[in-house]
């Protein structure tokens, strides 16, 4: 075997330009593989990170008639006593935060101009709201005593023209079908530099939320973070024995499911596509050498190598190839990656809705990624380089000598 790796050795040396460029190759492809294999890992695990910070909790706790596409504010559609029911669930060893939300649907006016808009009625002081306080860009944040103050989108502020300070009119739905409006004062502006979300929410105290829509003392749902994702299941299961229907993430997030299934799918076939031009390469390259080398491969045969020995030269060579494109291909993907990072790639307000989509897509490699990207390239390689061995082990002796004759 030693021997078989010297001899190939050699033969790949014959034509370095050409070995080179044959594993430059394989690398491009795995760097490729590598890169886009992080993109579609990092906007995916961004969205459903987006989904269940912003918007869904890890669980959410409601009743069973609510229908958030209505946003419901029947007092039957929502959940009494918010504030105990949430005590008791924050009482679970699993569960970082549970903190009850009003969804409510209306419009903010200013001037001529007005936007649709959800309002969420929260509670400030709770740290499941943490990035609308910290996402402030101008003004300040809300408190739960505050009357006449909302928190408005970096979208719905450029808009409608509207700066901290400045007077709006809200008009909310309330629980007996009626509209009411009120004047509120933009106490702050807000970015969590996601476009789908900041242009169509706007932040009420929950006081406030369950005054203006006339459901004191009730909530749309109890909004809950896990100390891990991995608890969702098991927290789930214990909160299923009261009288309120429970809801994972996965059950408010059918569409980010459904999308990274289908995501995959398509990326399946570019890695089919990107190997195959890599493999194509590679067989190219293992056939010129073949034709270069078919006296000595005439030789070889005549002096006793069997057709057995002669293929397993050539996919030695192939091995080698594979090795060193491998190699480069790590190098190459982890620097690509890294390059992608440093400011991300920005898509803005790309038009999607339904999940939570950041506007800056960064880039997320995983070790099980490089590795099993890394052994797909490697056997790809290696298969290329079947058909070229197998059509040198069947070359006769004779013909291959009178070859080049």
């Amino acid at each position: 075997m030693l021997q078989l790796f010297k001899m190939a050795f050699r033969d790949l040396g014959r034509n370095r330009r050409r070995s080179f460029f044959s594993a430059l190759a394989v690398s491009v492809g795995l760097a490729i593989l590598m890169l886009m294999a992080a993109v579609v890992n990092g906007e995916m695990g961004s969205a459903i990170q987006g989904a269940i910070i912003l918007e869904t909790g890890h669980i959410q706790v409601r009743a069973a008639s609510y229908d958030e596409n209505k946003s419901s504010l029947k007092w039957q559609d929502l959940v009494e006593n918010p504030n105990q029911i949430a005590a008791q669930i924050a009482a679970l060893p699993q569960v970082k935060i549970a903190t009850p939300r009003l969804f409510a649907s209306g419009f903010i006016s200013a001037g001529n101009q007005s936007a649709g808009a959800r309002i969420y009625g929260i509670d400030p002081a709770s740290a499941a709201n943490d990035p609308y306080r910290l996402g402030i860009i101008s003004g300040s944040y809300l408190t739960a005593d505050d009357n006449g103050g909302l928190l408005i989108g970096k979208p719905i502020a450029e808009k409608l023209h509207l700066k901290a300070g400045d007077n709006v009119s809200l008009s909310v739905n309330t629980t007996n079908g009626d509209v009411a409006e009120q004047t509120f004062v933009v106490r702050g502006i807000y970015s969590t530099n996601t476009y789908g979300f900041d242009s169509a929410t706007i932040f009420l105290p929950l006081a406030k939320a369950q005054a203006i829509t006339q459901t004191q003392n009730h909530a749309s749902t109890i909004f809950v973070l896990l100390k891990d994702t991995s608890y969702t299941d098991a927290v789930a299961s214990a909160l299923k024995g009261s009288s309120l229907e429970v809801l994972t993430w996965k059950d408010l997030n059918p569409l980010i499911l459904d999308w990274e299934t289908q995501a995959n799918s398509y990326i399946s076939i570019l890695y089919l596509i990107i190997l195959a031009i890599a493999a194509s390469v590679i067989i190219n390259t293992l056939i010129m050498s073949v034709y270069e080398r078919t006296r000595e491969i005439g030789i070889l045969s005549a002096i006793g190598m069997r057709g057995g020995r002669i293929m397993s030269l050539f996919l030695v060579e192939s091995a080698l190839l594979a090795v060193g494109g491998v190699i480069m291909g790590v190098i190459l993907g982890l620097l690509s990656n890294y390059l992608f990072n440093i400011h991300g790639f920005y898509i803005g307000n790309m038009g999607l809705t339904g999940f939570m989509v950041s506007d800056t897509i960064f880039a997320k490699l995983t070790v099980n990624d490089t590795i099993n990207l890394s052994i797909v390239t490697f056997i790809v390689t290696i298969l290329a380089g079947l058909y070229p061995a197998i059509m040198a082990s069947r070359m006769q002796p004779v013909e291959a000598l009178r070859a080049e004759k």
